[in-house]
């Protein structure tokens, strides 16, 4: 795509453009006090390890803990929030993480907890979450026009962030003060605001005309249209690396605090404030960084000077310095994540978009979950200096990935096609017929054979990431100019989805595809109904066992076939 619709849709009415939709801006202003009440238990259940146990490790797995659902459980998250009412879906999460912190303050308050009650139940709050953010993000786009989409991207990330920069500091002076029995219960209570905003938002749903995928299926349609996906595949690949190198700051921060620094709690909260307000620095440069710099130029930029700010945070026992050196890795850090988080979305179609973002998730959640444990290890070997030292060369070093896997460029949103009317057919059908076996044959002149055959490695792309299986393009060796495309649908019902899953950008390939057809015959298309011998009902022995079409080679991507 080119950079001139990026650069135009970036410029749309500015950051500020989304909160003037009211139910964006109630959604938003709820959320900032959700973030605030988790970075505040964050707090509180990090300085609580610290004072069960003097471990590394342990106080490691905090971080572990809360980011590792989201690795395991986002991509059933996703394909939930695809199928449901992502309002309810969120509801449900909600109400999980609020029950959660909920016994974790109470536990606390009777002085049950220990470091593996500690564990569990971070790791319950973060399931919730897991299946909270894919509902959350995705439904973004319908609160939102399309343009001002990656303005609405952003403000979801400065939400957190704002509470990252006043929620630690908050949650240092609970901790403080109170214990973290405190700071579990400030978290409680501030989940309430945006379940009430979620229960009171009336969301418009277009339902499908086509039943509800499986659970199942739904997950593997969503692996399906990622591993066909070559942009989406490199920005996940980018984003676990960026989350592994530099997962350090976030799981060793209270070390920081306790070992380099030689503070207390509110130390603790101050330094991840300081990370926290870099964070909003760097969300509200976003538009300007898109319109200046492309994809690539900005995550190898933002790599590169957060690999020096790890470093200096691990040789600093200044708390002005080490603070200094938070917000600029705050900074590109927030600036990274959300370039990859724009990018997922504004590349996945609506249908795949709440698996889509949960595969990011994961990525980012994986990558911090897995860097923490091994931070965490490493720093009781080598110490908090060493560990942090080898996380920012680790960083300084990723970028040398963009040689291999260099990331694509975005542009608008690719939406979803209009809807196809159903094919005719003459032989008895049910949803769960199947396999169905789809050929296309195409006449194509000697001199174009290479031409259409490279095109068609990115249609193969196409109908696989839209539920195809088993695709192939022959020839006839007696007839060279005749080709013809073959694919699988598991059954009818997948057969009718797949079909109608075709973005407009898809179709207008399906179009180019179709433009090298030669001859006065037009394109013909042959749906037919696999049958192994011996499951023919009497009933189907008929003249027509397959539904054949004659199409237009002008019309025939309309079909989307």
């Amino acid at each position: 795509m080119t950079e001139a619709p990026k650069r135009s849709m970036v410029s749309q009415g500015g950051l500020a453009a989304p909160l003037r939709h009211a139910i964006f801006r109630r959604i938003w202003l709820a959320s900032l006090l959700s973030n605030l009440g988790l970075l505040i238990q964050g707090v509180g259940a990090a300085w609580a390890m610290t004072q069960m146990t003097s471990a590394a490790d342990k106080v490691a797995l905090v971080q572990t803990a809360l980011m590792l659902p989201i690795m395991l459980i986002s991509m059933p998250a996703g394909a939930i929030a695809d199928m449901y009412d992502r309002r309810v879906v969120a509801l449900i999460s909600l109400s999980i993480a609020l029950s959660s912190a909920t016994t974790l303050a109470v536990l606390a308050w009777l002085g049950l907890v220990t470091p593996n009650i500690l564990l569990a139940f971070c790791f319950i709050v973060g399931s919730g979450m897991a299946l909270f953010g894919p509902a959350w993000q995705a439904s973004v786009s319908e609160q939102v026009p399309t343009e001002t989409l990656p303005s609405a991207v952003a403000l979801n990330g400065i939400s957190y962030n704002i509470a990252r920069s006043f929620g630690p500091a908050i949650g240092g002076i609970i901790v403080a003060s109170a214990g973290a029995v405190a700071a579990f219960a400030a978290n409680a209570v501030l989940y309430i605001p945006l379940l009430v905003v979620l229960f009171l938002w009336r969301r418009k749903t277009e339902p499908s005309r086509l039943p509800r995928e499986q659970l199942q299926r739904a997950i593997i349609s969503g692996v399906r249209y990622i591993s066909n996906s070559p942009p989406v595949r490199i920005v996940l690949a980018r984003t676990l690396v960026t989350g592994i190198a530099g997962g350090s700051i976030s799981a060793l921060m209270p070390l920081v605090a306790r070992d380099l620094l030689h503070g207390g709690a509110q130390t603790y909260g101050i330094m991840l404030g300081a990370f926290g307000m870099g964070a909003v620095i760097g969300a509200l440069n976003i538009s300007e960084v898109r319109k200046r710099l492309t994809g690539e130029a900005s995550v190898r930029a933002c790599a590169l000077i957060m690999g020096v700010a790890i470093a200096v945070v691990g040789v600093s026992h200044e708390p002005v310095l080490t603070a200094a050196a938070l917000v600029v890795a705050g900074s590109v850090w927030m600036l990274a994540v959300a370039l990859f988080n724009i990018g997922v979305q504004l590349s996945a179609p609506r249908w795949v978009a709440g698996r889509s973002l949960a595969a990011f998730q994961a990525s980012i959640a994986g990558g911090i979950a897995i860097g923490s444990w091994g931070w965490g290890h490493l720093t009781d070997v080598v110490g908090v200096k060493t560990a942090l030292l080898v996380s920012g060369t680790a960083m300084f070093l990723s970028p040398l990935l963009g040689l291999w896997i260099s990331m694509p460029p975005v542009g608008g949103r690719n939406e979803a096609a209009d809807v196809l009317a159903d094919p005719e057919v003459r032989l008895s059908l049910t949803g769960r017929s199947g396999p169905l076996v789809v050929e296309i044959e195409y006449r194509v002149d000697q001199d174009n054979a290479r031409a259409f055959h490279g095109l068609m490695q990115e249609v193969q792309l196409s109908r696989q990431r839209n539920g195809a299986y088993g695709w192939s393009i022959a020839r006839d060796i007696a007839d060279p100019e005749m080709w013809i495309e073959r694919y699988h649908c598991p059954t009818w019902l997948d057969y009718l989805r797949q079909r109608n899953r075709s973005t407009q950008s898809e179709r207008a390939l399906h179009q180019r595809a179709m433009a090298f057809h030669l001859g006065p015959d037009p394109v013909r298309v042959r749906r037919m109904l696999e049958r192994p011998l011996g499951s023919v009902r009497s009933k189907d022995e008929s003249p027509d066992h397959a539904a054949a079409e004659v199409l237009p080679a002008s019309t025939a991507v309309g079909s989307s076939t």
